[in-house]
Order: structure tokens, then sequence, then C-alpha cells
């Protein structure tokens, strides 16, 4: 934000009222106590205008902040939720990885299909669970 000094007036009324405070401008020697006064109305005014714009430019950096908190706890909540439907097929299949010979169910003529449609089941269901409580 920049910053004003007396040097740089952000309005054109400043210099000009300084300038007739001052004395320099001849015409209005005799009203320059009330000029003196506006001049001081002016910088108040100013004052405030600033204070104002500070506070409304916090306001809107808060809300913003919000906004942007909002947004990254539903993207995490989707990240979240796709890892726990891409956690079930890994695990079974981490598990018959293993090379085990003592599960029956590596003999069974079914046991390959089985174990794929129960992944499929599983991860539908939880795909299910999730789009239904809002996470996906």
């Amino acid at each position: 934000m920049r910053s004003w000094s007396s040097a740089a007036p952000r309005t054109p009324l400043v210099p000009v009222l300084q300038e007739i405070v001052k004395g320099r401008v001849a015409e209005c020697g005799s009203t320059r106590e009330y000029f003196r006064d506006v001049l001081d109305h002016l910088l108040r005014v100013d004052e405030q205008v600033d204070s104002h714009n500070e506070l409304l430019n916090s306001v809107l950096t808060a809300h913003l902040a919000l906004l942007g908190k909002r947004q990254q706890n539903e993207d995490m909540r989707k990240i979240s939720a796709w890892a726990a439907i891409i956690a079930v097929p890994t695990a079974i299949a981490g598990i018959y990885g293993m090379n085990f010979d003592h599960m029956p169910e590596l003999h069974w003529t079914i046991g390959y299909p089985l174990v794929v449609a129960v992944m499929a089941v599983v991860c539908v269901l939880l795909f299910r669970r999730l789009r239904k409580s809002g996470w996906l």
C-alpha cells in the first residue's frame, strides 16, 4: 500500500488549501482561518477514508482466506475418498501377492474371479457411500 505524506497529497484540494492557509494566496487573506478549519476537516475525512479502506481490505482478505480454506477442505475430502476406494483393491492384491501356500481359495476354480468380484463390489459400495455422504 502506498504511503501518503503532506508532500504527495491524494486529493487536489489539499495542496490548494495548504497554499491558502500558508498565506500564499493574497485574495484569501481575510478568510485564512476558515480555510484552515476546512483543511483540518478534509485531512480528518481523508484519514477516516484510509481507515475504512484498510478495514475493507482486511475483511476482504479474511473472506477470501475462508473461501480458500473451504475449497481446500473440499478438495482434501475428495482426495481422501478416492484414496480409500483405491486402498481396498490394493490391500486385497497385497495379501494375495504374498504367495502363501495355505490359502484354500488359491486352488479353487472360481477363486480369482471371486476375489476380483469382491474387490469390485466393495469399491462400488464404498463409492456410493462416499457419494451419499458428500465426500465425492
